[in-house]
């Protein structure tokens, strides 16, 4: 292996230069998404245990390093659980990154004309509905699955579903790649009772819970008021005009630039 220079004792070659700037690119990146928590000082803790680890196994130190090894593998399971919310965070930034839609190729973009069309019709007829659209995660830990279906996407089922008299009717709908996978669904409510100026329903605090924790697409339609609103990554999309609702759709599903659109059609976004 080619040393380019030495620190000491401690041969320094490219492989360990490329391994540093790698390390400090991730330890970069988490920091400055954590950085306004607490999480971050554990962080620090956590850092300074590595490094002096490091520097007692390069001067073999082996009782030291035994014992700084193993407070940083309690450090790690400490940060774990008591930061799981922010690891949580970090995971759903990191999926919805453009590296990492390269290998997540959207398996919706067959349904959406479907559920516009459905959206639209029960908007019009003031029928309240949360329709819960993955795009990378698995939900299952995170939605309550009342009544399994798994079936075919139609517009007539969804109707259905939402139809005041259905028993189906209260709770969410889970929709992946043409098929509704379950009915009735309770999502987890956020802890927010505002976003901004404006009071927070049922359906938007379970949408927006969902989606401050979960990879997803939430569509809110309004019993009261038949508006149209998307819930995505801890925000709300409100009143969506029908007629430019599938784009908008297709462009939040798809982590698309949407910023033209609620300016040209005063949408709002909280």
């Amino acid at each position: 292996m080619l040393e380019l220079f030495k620190i000491g004792f401690i041969s320094i070659t490219f492989i360990d230069v490329i391994d540093i700037f790698i390390v400090s690119a991730l330890f970069y990146w988490i920091y400055r998404n954590l950085k306004d928590t607490i999480a971050v000082q554990i962080l620090f803790g956590l850092v300074v245990l590595i490094g002096l680890s490091f520097i007692t196994e390069a001067i073999n130190l082996k009782s030291i390093n035994w014992i700084l090894r193993t407070l940083s593998d309690i450090w790690l399971i400490a940060f774990i659980i008591l930061f799981r919310e922010e690891i949580r965070r970090l995971l759903l930034i990191m999926t919805r990154s453009p590296i990492f839609q390269v290998f997540v190729k959207s398996k919706f973009e067959e349904t959406f004309n479907i559920i516009s069309d459905s959206v639209k019709d029960l908007s019009e007829r003031h029928i309240g509905a949360l329709i819960v659209l993955p795009r990378s995660q698995n939900i299952e830990m995170t939605v309550d699955k009342t009544t399994i279906l798994n079936a075919t996407l139609t517009k007539e089922l969804i109707m259905s579903i939402f139809n005041p008299k259905s028993p189906l009717h209260d709770g969410a709908i889970v929709i992946e790649n043409k098929t509704i996978i379950s009915a009735r669904n309770t999502l987890p409510l956020s802890k927010k009772d505002k976003l901004g100026n404006k009071n927070l329903g049922m359906r938007h605090k379970a949408a927006l819970g969902l989606s401050e924790i979960t990879d997803v697409v939430i569509i809110i339609v309004s019993e009261e008021t038949g508006a149209i609103s998307i819930a995505d990554g801890g925000s709300i999309y409100l009143n969506i005009p029908k007629d430019k609702f599938e784009n908008i759709l297709t462009a939040v599903f798809n982590n698309q630039e949407v910023d033209d659109y609620l300016f040209e059609h005063n949408i709002t976004k909280i």
